[in-house]
C-alpha cells in the first residue's frame, strides 16, 4: 500500500503521546512534524522516540526566523537529527534561507510563506502589502530564488504558488481539514483532496487524525479518501 502524502503534526502533550500517535498513524502516512512546542520541551530525544524503528520520515518544523549566521547555527545544530524537512520563515529574506540550505544539504529546507492562522484583515495591521495570495506568491518566489526546494503555504494559495515556482518544488499545506471539521485556530483552510487537487505534495493533518479516539483509524481513513480522490482524478485526466 502506497502510504499517503500526509505529515500528521505531533502536537502532543507529552513525550509518550507523540510516541504513540507516530506509532498508529505511520502504517498510512510517510511522515510526522515535530513542531516548536514539543521539540523545545524534550529536544533531540523526541525525534529519535518518534522515529523509533519505522524509519518514518521527520518534519521538523520550528520556523526558525533570525540573522543568517544565527539560523545557519542553529540548521547546523539539528541537521545531526536528519530531519527530512527543517521550516524557516521565508520573511527572513533571501541571505537567510541560503545560509540554512547550506546547512542542510541531506535535507529539505521549507520556507514558510504566510502562516495559516493569519486572515486578510491580520495580514494588513502586520503591514504585509496586498491579499494573501500576492505576499504569498512574493515569499514563495524569493525563497525558491535563494535555494529552497520547499514552501509552506496555505490550501488556499497552493495553486497559484505552483504556477509561480512551477513542478520541482515541494509544496506542504498546514490548514487542511476534512470536511465538517472544526477550523480551530485555521482561518485560510481547505479540504484534502481539493489541497491535492491545486497542487499540494504534503498535506499537514493534525488535530483531525490526533483529537480523534482512534488516531490510526482516523489516519487510515483520511488516507484512503485521498488515494481514492488521485485515482478518480488520473482517471479523469
Amino acid at each position: 500500500m502506497t502510504l499517503a502524502p500526509i505529515a500528521v503534526a505531533l502536537d502532543a502533550p507529552d513525550l509518550e503521546t507523540a510516541a504513540r500517535w507516530a506509532a498508529l498513524v505511520t502504517p498510512h502516512v510517510g511522515t510526522v512534524k515535530v513542531g516548536l512546542e514539543l521539540y523545545l520541551r524534550y529536544g533531540p530525544e523526541v525525534i529519535a522516540s518518534i522515529r523509533g524503528a519505522s524509519g518514518v520520515r521527520i518534519f521538523l518544523d520550528l520556523k526558525l526566523h533570525d540573522i543568517p549566521n544565527t539560523v545557519a547555527g542553529a540548521v547546523r545544530a539539528v541537521a545531526r537529527l536528519k530531519p527530512a524537512i527543517l521550516t524557516v520563515h521565508a520573511a527572513g529574506g533571501p541571505a537567510m534561507i541560503r545560509a540554512a540550505v547550506d546547512e542542510l544539504p541531506e535535507g529539505r529546507i521549507a520556507a514558510v510563506t504566510v502562516l495559516t492562522s493569519l486572515s486578510e484583515a491580520d495580514l494588513e495591521r502586520v503591514g504585509l502589502a496586498g491579499p494573501a495570495d500576492d505576499a504569498v506568491r512574493r515569499l514563495a518566489a524569493l525563497a525558491v530564488g535563494a535555494g529552497a526546494r520547499a514552501l509552506v503555504c496555505s490550501p488556499r494559495e497552493v495553486a497559484a504558488v505552483r504556477a509561480e515556482v512551477g513542478p520541482d518544488v515541494t509544496l506542504i499545506t498546514p490548514g487542511v481539514r476534512p470536511a465538517g471539521s472544526d477550523l480551530q485556530d485555521q482561518a485560510r483552510v481547505a479540504t484534502p483532496e481539493r489541497a491535492y487537487a491545486d497542487g499540494a505534495d504534503l498535506l499537514v493533518i493534525g488535530r483531525p487524525i490526533t483529537g480523534a479516539a482512534d488516531p490510526g483509524a482516523a489516519a487510515a481513513g483520511i488516507a484512503a479518501a485521498l488515494r481514492r480522490a488521485v485515482a478518480a482524478g488520473r482517471k479523469g485526466a
